[in-house]
C-alpha cells in the first residue's frame, strides 16, 4: 500500500481526533487543521501533502469548508478533495471539478476508498 500524505480539516476537535486516527491507522500520513486558516499553512508548509478531507460548515477561520476547497483547487490543483457535511449537500456545480463529496456520517471504508482515489 502507497503511503499517502492527508490533511484532515474539521473544526468539532473530537471528530477530527477520530478520521486523524482512522487515517494514520490506514497506515497514511496526517496532518491536521481546525479551520481554514490552519489548513491553508499546513498546506503551505508541508509541501507532500497529496489529499485534503475538510468539514464544510467550520467557523473561526476566513473561509467555510467549500471555499477553502475551492481555494485549495485554485493553489494546489492537482490535490485530491474530500468534502463532508452532515447538514449540508452542495451541488455538485458547488464544488471543484473532481470534488469527492461524503455525507456524514461516512463509513471508515468509504473515507480510505476515497483517499485511494
Amino acid at each position: 500500500m502507497t503511503k499517502t500524505v492527508v490533511l484532515v480539516v474539521e473544526d468539532e476537535a473530537l471528530i477530527r481526533m477520530c478520521a486523524v486516527e482512522l487515517i494514520e491507522h490506514a497506515g497514511h500520513t496526517v496532518y491536521e487543521a481546525a479551520h481554514s486558516d490552519h489548513a491553508i499553512r499546513q498546506l503551505e508548509a508541508h509541501l507532500d501533502i497529496a489529499v485534503v478531507f475538510s468539514d464544510i460548515d467550520m467557523p473561526g477561520g476566513s473561509m467555510d469548508g467549500l471555499k477553502l476547497i475551492h481555494a485549495v483547487r485554485n493553489r494546489w490543483p492537482p490535490l485530491i478533495l474530500i468534502l463532508a457535511s452532515g447538514r449540508v449537500s452542495p451541488p455538485f456545480a458547488d464544488m471543484p471539478p473532481e470534488t469527492i463529496f461524503l455525507r456524514k456520517p461516512y463509513s471508515e471504508d468509504t473515507l480510505l476508498k476515497a483517499i485511494a482515489a
